[in-house]
């Protein structure tokens, strides 16, 4: 397939590879010429993604609207708050069979959209594929078994993905429930903040299951006021992801929590982390949807209140904890 991967980060990187020496006809759109210059001179990217080496050729390029005709696929690998002008910038230069393949996760902040609703709104007629799971950038540049999940409205497009991104290190499933897998991904980066500060404040084991239960519970919530399968949820893009993200140090928003933990602010654990960090505009996006839909996440709450009102986390922790005594499982589940 002819193929366009837009984004110069660890994770388009980790795909461009992926496809690249799969055999894919690949044009490679960075914005930045020094990350193009890199990975030409050193065939991987250094700055991003160490250590993993393109075997293929590919064409790099900074120059989107060069590399648009003709193209069967064109993958999204940029933050969440970056997808809306990227996919204007395509709108009326691509055909309208192209099918576009998102791989951020985030829901935006300013219209509380998933991103495939930015998609169909500027590119109506291009099918869409979420792809998304528990998939750390570090491992599939290192050729680690990987396995995540294509999900799109229409099931024969998911499979067109599914067969042409799977490799015997990457294995792909299909799921119809676009609702449920946008949203999982979105939403644990959120809890896995939460799991960073857990770290950072040399809290426990205990602690963290707590937070990362009650984490899932909050995203079924939510997700399910949306339209989401719970099964999804609790499937690899919701749990899986929540696992790897709240456990790993790969994690930028794990990362960025116990930086937070330990007393930094949200703007100086950012920038330590180096790379966009999507939870915490996702923090946001979920406190204003869950008023929205007049659901109850109280840790979500709490990290609002942490990341934007500069509250103690401490305080934070403890307020949860003297919360008003609660069933575990409430009536919305059993519907």
């Amino acid at each position: 397939m002819k193929i366009t991967l837009c984004g110069g980060g660890s994770w388009g990187t980790a795909i461009a590879r992926l496809l690249a020496n799969k055999g894919h006809d690949l044009n490679f759109y960075i914005r930045n010429k020094e990350v193009i210059e890199d990975i030409r001179k050193n065939r991987e990217n250094t700055k991003y993604l160490p250590g993993a080496k393109f075997e293929r050729d590919i064409n790099l390029t900074n120059d989107l609207e060069s590399v648009l005709s003709d193209i069967d696929v064109f993958v999204i690998a940029v933050p969440t708050s970056s997808i809306r002008d990227i996919l204007k910038q395509i709108e009326g230069k691509i055909s309208k069979e192209t099918i576009i393949v998102n791989l951020s996760k985030g829901i935006e902040v300013e219209t509380l959209d998933r991103i495939s609703e930015i998609s169909s709104e500027i590119l109506k007629d291009n099918p869409f594929v979420a792809l998304s799971g528990p998939s750390h950038a570090e491992e599939v540049g290192k050729d680690i078994p990987t396995t995540v999940v294509a999900s799109s409205e229409n099931l024969e497009v998911a499979q067109i993905i599914q067969h042409e991104f799977s490799t015997p290190i990457f294995r792909i499933y299909t799921n119809p429930d676009l609702v449920g897998v946008e949203m999982g991904g979105a939403l644990k980066n959120i809890i896995a903040l939460a799991a960073g500060m857990n770290d950072g404040l040399g809290y426990g084991d205990n602690t963290k299951a707590a937070l990362m239960t009650r984490g899932i519970y909050e995203m079924n919530k939510l997700g399910i006021s949306l339209g989401a399968n719970p099964h999804t949820i609790n499937g690899l893009s919701g749990i899986g992801d929540l696992i790897v993200t709240c456990t790993s140090m790969h994690s930028r928003n794990r990362r960025a929590g116990i930086l937070i933990g330990q007393g930094k602010s949200m703007e100086e654990a950012c920038k330590e982390v180096g790379q966009v960090v999507e939870g915490v505009k996702t923090v946001k996006s979920a406190y204003k949807l869950a008023s929205v839909k007049n659901i109850e996440m109280p840790i979500t709450d709490a990290l609002y209140r942490v990341l934007y009102e500069g509250y103690d986390p401490n305080k934070a922790v403890y307020e949860l904890m003297t919360r008003k005594n609660k069933d575990e499982i409430e009536q919305i589940f059993f519907e």
